[in-house]
Parts: structure tokens; sequence; C-alpha cells
């Protein structure tokens, strides 16, 4: 058998490659069973966010076809969660759109 430069012999190299190809077809195999928790996404971020993260509190109400988060904060709080011209509230709508899109749902993100 001859030595590769990494150290490996050529089936040593030929498994590690097979081995390889498998762990990427688990993977995405895994990745179709991972169904995206939108409301514990929009807790997440919304925790992060406030000085207040006991206060955070998130309900899923359904609408037709649509799913709306409701995201309660302390009243101190809800300009952290808006932010500047709306940019934060505009930037976690556009997150959980995303990851809505993933799961083929249509969902909305109300601050209350």
């Amino acid at each position: 058998m001859t030595e590769e430069p990494n150290g490996q012999t050529a089936s040593e190299e030929t498994a590690s490659e097979d081995a390889d190809e498998f762990e990427e077809e688990d993977d995405e195999e895994d990745l179709e069973d991972l169904e995206p928790d939108l409301k514990g996404l929009v807790e997440y971020v919304a925790r992060a966010l406030v000085d207040k993260p006991t206060a955070v509190k998130v309900d899923e109400v359904q609408d037709g076809n649509t799913t709306v988060y409701e995201l309660e904060v302390d009243e101190e709080d809800i300009g952290k969660v808006i932010g500047r011209q709306g940019r934060v509230v505009r930037g976690l709508r556009a997150l959980v759109k995303a990851a809505a899109t993933r799961k083929g749902t249509r969902v909305d993100l109300d601050v209350v």
C-alpha cells in the first residue's frame, strides 16, 4: 500500500471519504426533521432585547391560515422592542417570517 502525504493509506482515505458522505446525508435528514419553534424564537430574541426578561410573554393566535404571535413586554421596554422608527420590530418580523417559510406557514408578529 502506498502512503499518502497526510499519513493515511489510500484505502483509509477512501473509507474516510465514504464516512463524510454518510454524515452529510445524515445531517440533511436531521435538518428536514427540525421544525422551527417560532414562539420560542420570538421569546428568546425579545428577552435578549429588554431589561425585564421575566415580563416577556408570547401568545400564539390562529387567524384563518395565518398564525399571529402577540408579543407582550413591560411598558418600559416597549421602545426597545420597537426600536427607532420600528427597525427592531421590523427585523424581528423578518426573522420570524423567514423561519416560517421553512415551515411552510404564514405568520405575523404583533407587539401588544
